[in-house]
């Protein structure tokens, strides 16, 4: 059995699907699905027929989001570790392996998570986290979509949930469960930028709805943020600024919010811990 496990869900979206599973470059094998969420667009319905017929699995459901699709991936797949790739996303040679050793390096660790580089609208690199912080994930979520779990863990976890935010929602799942993960120091994968600007400038008129129902899930874990944060040690500022940025105010400007998010990736500077 394949030690590795990834998870494409797409939503006519075939040629950069078939892109995403073309990036996939081990040397070992790895179990991959692609999970067709509801699309109708013909030529992705073509597309995927197209990569079943080169040996691809293709598992098909109803339109459900990107959570509800990386779920049915899940339920498809045996292998022991998980990774789930967008599909207008590309896998970086070798990454799928460098993280599945650090994670048999590490057998307490649930997960690990690596740094990216993005391409389209404009270029950068995103450098992650060195370590594990709960008390942050309690205001934003500075860990990749794109990061390699346990079963285990996912499963515990009950897996992604809702049709927004549904990344973060699973970590701050994985916060309620007290468990840890280990960074992976290399970029993993490419992130695409194309049309993002939209989706963003969606995301932040629908802010306070999707927080509110981050809120709702996990409410027990947002009351512990006096003890997360004497675990996790912010530095001041921190304390001080992501409450005010952050949360449910969300107040920061959307140029002053591009600018800062383009400087972050193009010094590749990521969240300071």
């Amino acid at each position: 059995m394949s030690r590795i496990a990834v998870i494409v869900p797409c939503h006519n979206d075939g040629a950069l699907a078939r892109e995403a599973v073309a990036s996939i470059v081990e040397d070992e094998d790895v179990e991959v699905v692609v999970v067709d969420d509801g699309s109708t667009d013909p030529a992705t319905q073509a597309e995927l027929a197209s990569l079943e017929r080169d040996g691809v699995r293709v598992v098909r459901r109803e339109n459900g989001g990107l959570g509800a699709a990386r779920n049915s991936g899940l339920e498809a797949t045996r292998a022991p570790l998980v990774y789930p790739l967008d599909a207008d996303d590309l896998l970086e040679p070798g990454a799928l392996g460098a993280m599945a050793d650090r994670l048999e390096q590490e057998p307490d660790a649930d997960f690990t998570w690596g740094d990216y580089v993005v391409f389209g609208e404009y270029d950068g690199r995103y450098r992650s986290p060195d370590r594990f912080l709960p008390w942050t994930l309690t205001y934003v979520n500075p860990y990749p979509v794109s990061s390699m779990f346990r079963r285990s863990a996912l499963s515990r976890a009950g897996g992604w949930e809702g049709r927004a935010y549904e990344d973060w929602d699973l970590w701050l799942k994985l916060v309620r469960m007290g468990a840890s993960g280990v960074r992976t120091d290399r970029v993993v994968y490419r992130r695409r930028l194309h049309g993002r600007g939209r989706l963003l400038g969606q995301a932040r008129r629908r802010h306070g709805e999707l927080y509110g129902q981050i809120v709702e899930r996990n409410r027990d874990v947002l009351a512990r943020r006096r003890q997360l944060r004497a675990s996790e040690r912010p530095a001041a500022w921190k304390r001080v600024v992501y409450p005010l940025l952050f949360g449910p105010r969300n107040i920061v400007p959307p140029p002053i919010e591009m600018l800062m998010q383009r400087t972050m990736l193009k010094r590749g500077g990521g969240l300071p811990g």
